[in-house]
């Protein structure tokens, strides 16, 4: 039976504070050991909600759309509809529930493809815990979340593809905005931006410049209102579709 935190509401007492919407998870993986167990470190955090599991692709769309959670938690790997194939289902629904993938592959062509069916996250098995619950605080949020091996991973995978592509395929690549109108950036800027696009970290790339974490930011904030991208991988793929990710 769930706990009622009503408070205490007498004389002299404030209104009670409401309590605090939780995030709603779902966690779908084909094996019951990792799956009950990424659900009870989930339950360990008083802002997370794992509202249900989901062994394949099929049950995965059944429990979204009883459930409509905030967060899915995806495995490629799942027999039947694998993980691809579900988010092209969910593409192709319009479905809402931001997506965080989960993979202990290393394959980077699933990784773009991930990303090209709207996953909002990437996350290796091996990845520390406390990692795997901030990507979903930031998903949750409305951000990417992205790190730097996946990154720089997804940025070689478009290299890749950029330099073999037709004029026409090139256009088809990414939504990158080539063609916004944007002020030139100066040379330093120049340098972050080749090394965002390389998956450096804000940390890694402020001891490569010789100059503060803090300074990185103010840098990158200026080149997020000046080229008008929203997040680091946008950014990325700007530079690459711009020549800007070698730095020359």
């Amino acid at each position: 039976m769930p706990e009622n935190n009503t408070g205490n509401n007498g004389p002299g007492s404030g209104p009670a504070t409401p309590p605090k919407s939780k995030i709603r998870i779902v966690v779908a993986d084909d094996h019951p050991i990792f799956r009950d167990g990424l659900c009870k470190l989930l339950a360990l955090e008083e802002d997370f909600e794992v509202v249900a599991q989901a062994q394949d692709g099929r049950q995965v769309l059944d429990v979204l759309q009883q459930f409509e959670p905030d967060i899915l938690l995806l495995d490629l790997k799942m027999p039947g509809l694998d993980g691809l194939a579900t988010l092209q289902r969910l593409q192709a629904a319009r479905n809402k529930t931001r997506v965080i993938v989960l993979t202990a592959s290393d394959d980077k062509n699933e990784f773009v493809q991930a990303m090209k069916l709207g996953t909002s996250g990437i996350v290796l098995k091996q990845t520390a815990t406390e990692l795997l619950i901030k990507s979903i605080r930031k998903v949750h949020a409305g951000e990417i979340w992205l790190d730097s091996h996946t990154t720089a991973a997804v940025i070689r995978t478009f290299v890749a593809a950029d330099e073999t592509a037709t004029a026409p395929q090139q256009q088809q690549l990414s939504a990158a905005p080539r063609d916004r109108e944007r002020s030139p950036l100066s040379q330093r800027e120049r340098e972050i931006v080749a090394l965002v696009a390389q998956g450096f970290k804000n940390k890694e790339m402020a001891e490569k410049m010789f100059i503060s974490e803090q300074t990185v930011k103010n840098h990158l904030h200026n080149i997020f209102d000046k080229l008008g991208v929203s997040d680091r991988l946008e950014l990325a793929l700007y530079a690459i579709h711009n020549n800007l990710h070698t730095g020359r």
